[in-house]
This record gives C-alpha cells, sequence and structure tokens, in this order.
C-alpha cells in the first residue's frame, strides 16, 4: 500500500509525456513508411504509363484536345453574311492564293476598291496590272473586272462603255469560261435599260438578241438557267407589248391589224402569261368579221356562207386551243362557253396537256406590294407573271402582217363571188403532160420587124386587111396634102396629112378646095350649144406721164397741171385711222378719253 501511495501527481505527468512522446514518433515513422510506399506506386504506375503511350504512339496518332468554347461565345453566321461571303468569292475567285504576289496584291486591292464603290482607283490599279505584269495569270480577271467596275457604276454612258469592254474581252479569251459570263453582262445592260412595254421596246429588243447569242455560243456555261429565265423575262414584256397594240386595234375594230398582233403573239411567244387571253380575243377577231360577212345584203347567199363558215373556223380553232392547251388557266370557261354559243363540240384535254398547263401556270411568281412599288414608281417592264420553265424559242417565225391578212380576205372575197374564177393565173394554169409537151408543134417565133429607113407617117401603118391580128383599127390614107381617115371600132379620127411624097411625084394630085378647108370641119365641137366667144380683154388705162412717172401712194393718178403751170393742192387726207408705230398725243377733248 505504502509502495503505492509512494507515486505521485509529478510522476503521473511524467509519465503521461512519455507516452504522448512514443506515440507520435509511432505515427510519424508509420506516416513516413506510407508516404515512401505511395512514392514507390507513383514511379511504377509512371512508368507503365509511359511504356502503354509509346505502344498507343506506335499504333495510333494522339489526338490533340481541343478546348472547349462556351454556347455563349460561339458566332453564328447568318444567312446575309453567308451570302455576301459567296458573292465576294464568286467576285474575286483568286482571294487568298499566292498573296504576295505583286500582281495579285494589285488586283485584290482593285477588287477591294470596286465592292466599296472606288470604281476609278480599281480600274487604275488594274490598268496597271495589264500594262506592268503583261505574262500574268491574272490578266484575264483584270480585263473583266474593268468591264465589271463600269457594270456597277451604272448610268448610261458607263453601260456603254462597259459593254465595249465585255465585247473587247470576248474578242481577246474568246475560250476562257468568263467569255459566256461577259456576253451575260451584255445582254444584263439592255435588260437594265428596258422600259415600259408602252414605251420605246428597241432595248428589249437588243437583250433579247444577246441573251440568244449567249445561249447559243455557249451552251455548256453555268450561266445557262440564267440566261434562259432573263429570256423568258424578255419574251413576256415583249409579248405583252404586242397584245397591247392588238388590243388597241380591236377598239378601233381594225380586225385584220388586230389578227396580225395576235398571231404573232401565238406563234412567237408560247410561254406568254395572257395567252388564254389573246387566243380568246384572236377567236372574237374572227368572229366579228363573221358577223360583217353575215350582214352584208350586197353578196350572194353562196358566197356569204363560204366566207362565214370560214371566219367561224377560225375562231373555233382558237377557241379550242385555249381548252385544250390553257386548261389551268383563268380564261378556259369562257373559250367554253364560246364554243357552247357556236354549237360545237368542246373538246377534252388529255392527261399530259392538263398537267402541262399546271405546271406551267405554277411556276409564276404572284404579285407582292414590293412589285407592285416597283411598277409603279420604277419604268421596269412587268415581268413578274413570266414562266419560269420551258425552253423559250431561239429563233422567231416570220410576223404576221396585217396588208398580207388584207390582201388574202380580198382575194376570198373574190373567189367566192365567182367561184369558177382561178385565185391566181399562175396556181391554176393548165401545165401539160411530159409527154404532150413534147409532141405539142412548136409556137410560131414573132420576128422584130425591120428598121423603117426614115421617120414612122401614118401611111406606114398597116390595115386589117394586111394580116395585122384581125385589128379593129383601119386606116386609109389619100394624096398628099388630104386626111387621114382611122376607123377604131365605130369611131372615125380625121387628122391631117402633113408629109407629101417624094418618091412617086408624078402621082401626087393636084390639092382640092376641100383639102385647104378646116380640117376639124367634120368634127363636132365639144361644149354647150349657146356657147358664146368672150368678150376681149380690156387694155389698162395709160399712166401719166410725169417727171418720174410714179403714182401717188393713195393710188390715184398725179392730177394734171393747170393752166398757170401750177400743180393743184391736194385733197387732205384723215390719218386717223391710219396704222402706226409711234404713239400721236391726243389733242383737246381727246385727252379725256381713256381709250
Amino acid at each position: 500500500m505504502m509502495i503505492g501511495r509512494s507515486f505521485s501527481v509529478k510522476d503521473r505527468i511524467g509519465a503521461l509525456a512519455v507516452a504522448g512522446v512514443l506515440a507520435v514518433s509511432t505515427g510519424a515513422m508509420a506516416q513516413a513508411t506510407g508516404a515512401a510506399a505511395q512514392t514507390t506506386g507513383a514511379a511504377d504506375t509512371t512508368a507503365s504509363g509511359q511504356k502503354a503511350a509509346a505502344t498507343t504512339a506506335v499504333t495510333t496518332p494522339a489526338k490533340a484536345k481541343q478546348p472547349k468554347t462556351r454556347k455563349e461565345d460561339k458566332v453564328i453566321v447568318s444567312k446575309d453574311t453567308k451570302k455576301e461571303l459567296r458573292k465576294g468569292k464568286k467576285d474575286n475567285p483568286l482571294e487568298g492564293q499566292d498573296a504576295n504576289l505583286p500582281d495579285k496584291q494589285l488586283y485584290d486591292k482593285a477588287m477591294a476598291a470596286i465592292k466599296v464603290g472606288h470604281f476609278d482607283t480599281a480600274r487604275l490599279d488594274l490598268q496597271t496590272l495589264l500594262n506592268t505584269y503583261s505574262d500574268s495569270e491574272y490578266q484575264a480577271r483584270a480585263k473583266l473586272a474593268i468591264a465589271d467596275s463600269w457594270f456597277k457604276e451604272g448610268g448610261s454612258a458607263a453601260l456603254d462603255q462597259a459593254e465595249s469592254e465585255y465585247k473587247d474581252f470576248i474578242t481577246f479569251f474568246p475560250n476562257s469560261p468568263e467569255a459566256a459570263e461577259a456576253q451575260m453582262r451584255v445582254g444584263d445592260i439592255y435588260f437594265r435599260e428596258m422600259d415600259r412595254t408602252d414605251r420605246d421596246y428597241v432595248k428589249a429588243v437588243r437583250a433579247k438578241e444577246e441573251y440568244v447569242l449567249m445561249l447559243t455560243q455557249f451552251p455548256d456555261s453555268p450561266l445557262i438557267p440564267q440566261a434562259r429565265q432573263k429570256l423568258r423575262d424578255v419574251q413576256e414584256a415583249l409579248a405583252d407589248r404586242e397584245a397591247g397594240i392588238g388590243a388597241q386595234y380591236v377598239m378601233h375594230e381594225a380586225w385584220p391589224a388586230a389578227e396580225a398582233r395576235f398571231q404573232t403573239v401565238v406563234d412567237t411567244y408560247p410561254l406568254y402569261s395572257q395567252m388564254d387571253e389573246v387566243l380568246i380575243a384572236l377567236g372574237d377577231s374572227y368572229e366579228a368579221e363573221a358577223r360583217f360577212v353575215r350582214n352584208r345584203k350586197d353578196l350572194p347567199e353562196g358566197a356569204k356562207a363560204e366566207l362565214e363558215s370560214e371566219a367561224d373556223g377560225k375562231a373555233a380553232d382558237a377557241y379550242k386551243r385555249v381548252v385544250l392547251e390553257h386548261s389551268a388557266t383563268a380564261h378556259v370557261e369562257d373559250a367554253k362557253d364560246r364554243l357552247a354559243a357556236m354549237d360545237i363540240p368542246i373538246p377534252t384535254p388529255t392527261a399530259a396537256q392538263m398537267a402541262a398547263s399546271v405546271a406551267l401556270e405554277s411556276s409564276r411568281s404572284q404579285y407582292t406590294i414590293s412589285s407592285r412599288a416597283q411598277l409603279i414608281f420604277m419604268h421596269k417592264p412587268d415581268v413578274v407573271l413570266a414562266a419560269k420553265i420551258g425552253d423559250p424559242p431561239l429563233v422567231d417565225p416570220p410576223p404576221t402582217l396585217a396588208p398580207d391578212l388584207v390582201k388574202k380576205e380580198i382575194e376570198n372575197f373574190k373567189v367566192a363571188l365567182n367561184p369558177g374564177a382561178a385565185r391566181s393565173a399562175t396556181a391554176t394554169a393548165p401545165q401539160p403532160a411530159p409527154e404532150a409537151a413534147a409532141t405539142a408543134p412548136a409556137a410560131p417565133v414573132a420576128t422584130a420587124p425591120a428598121a423603117p429607113a426614115g421617120p414612122l407617117m401614118f401611111s406606114d401603118v398597116p390595115t386589117a386587111a394586111e394580116g395585122t391580128g384581125g385589128s379593129s383599127a383601119v386606116m386609109t390614107t389619100g394624096n398628099a396634102g388630104s386626111s387621114t381617115h382611122t376607123a377604131v371600132g365605130s369611131l372615125e379620127i380625121i387628122s391631117p396629112s402633113t408629109s407629101t411624097s417624094t418618091s412617086t411625084p408624078a402621082a401626087a394630085a393636084p390639092a382640092t378646095p376641100a383639102a385647104t378647108a378646116d380640117v376639124n370641119s367634120a368634127l363636132k365641137t365639144v361644149g354647150p350649144s349657146d356657147a358664146k366667144p368672150l368678150p376681149a380683154v380690156e387694155k389698162a388705162a395709160a399712166l401719166p406721164v410725169e417727171g418720174d412717172n410714179r403714182v401717188p401712194a393713195s393710188g390715184q393718178p398725179t392730177p394734171a397741171p393747170t393752166a398757170n403751170g401750177k400743180k393743184p393742192k391736194a385733197a387732205p387726207v384723215d390719218t386717223k385711222d391710219e396704222s402706226s408705230s409711234t404713239k400721236k398725243k391726243k389733242k383737246g377733248l381727246a385727252k379725256l378719253n381713256p381709250f
């Protein structure tokens, strides 16, 4: 017990301190041992990882890990930006290629100037490129860029210069891919200058010619679809003009002229958007001619029926064409109604015809607010309804002319009035068979008469008895100095003979008193029975002879001098009514008159 008590508090504290130190040192040793083990494991793992990486590098290449981009940092390119990028690449397809070359730098600088509207600066750089680097691969593009700068600048003078530059480019580089583009731009120049359909149409005709030239010369160009559509637009404008002129002729009831215009539209512009209306108007014109013939009272019934039947047949053909070829248009019912009124069966279009009509009408655009505003405020042709499909004709057929139709109608009237008459002498002349032509006797060949020795006289004309072909004119001649009697039918012409025969002077008879009389005594004077000779012409009175033989301004002769040798005073002349350019002063009470 005493032994146990001998441990004091101090001893206990010291024992606890020793135990704590031992515990701390034991934990440190364990931690050191764990760290060493961890280090050894990491080294082993690194070595194995490097070995595996080396093995992987031999089999497959390592991929670099791209840093992730946040959603809000992503740039989304809009459609307009993409369009501008494509447009810039089209204008400058050589962008980014060989940027360090001096000619390429000039070309890029010029294209950048054109993009911002500095056309003069761009043309200067391009001309420098052409003059300095004659062997550059950018020669063709630079030449075309000069023309494009004039085209984009606009204006009448600039467009004329652009056309000249494009033509030069086609001349110098006919086999380059850009030649088709140059030809396309020439058509675009005239297309831009086109006016409304009721105005001058020369630009539209030139645009049509240029697009046709592009389609025929460059059939493999990628711009062919664009050229075809532009040609459809131009033909739409030209067809609209022809149809408008035909409508004006209809208002004035000039049916042949209207038919000529409508028939030209039908033959030349088959893709016209208002073709159904044109065909109906053409049929109505023929119907108007049929009514005109029907109302004529001076024609025989047979001729009237023939002419009326011909006009009705042409009208029915026009209406049937609307029903068959344009069944998807808005006026097909009008054509059916007209056929029903004429008691003609209404034809039924085939499935192919209906599908073609539906496809053609569906391809046309529709009017919008912007398109209508452009047509109102800008001088542009209305090509909104132009077709988007179909091959436009490249060769125009001969136009139908109104004078030809009038001549044909006149000929039809003549044939109808006289069915036995031939339409023309050459068309109905009987042609002999080859055998008959071989055995037919040869016709006598007329020989030219011998040249007369002197001037022809009335006595030299042969009579009917001498074999002149049975002429009804008979001439008898008398002696020299007598009159010549010529009988033409029942008319006898008496003319004097002024020549004397020198060949047989002995046979000449002496002149008779009848020969010296009036040669026209046998003819009756033409004129009224109570004709009186005109009175003799009165001679003007002689002017009085005076110093200078002049007549005064009043028109009266100068009075003769009196006995004392002095001239009498002339009567005073009232000059109030005479006109004068000088303003006369008023006198007396006349000053009060304001007029």
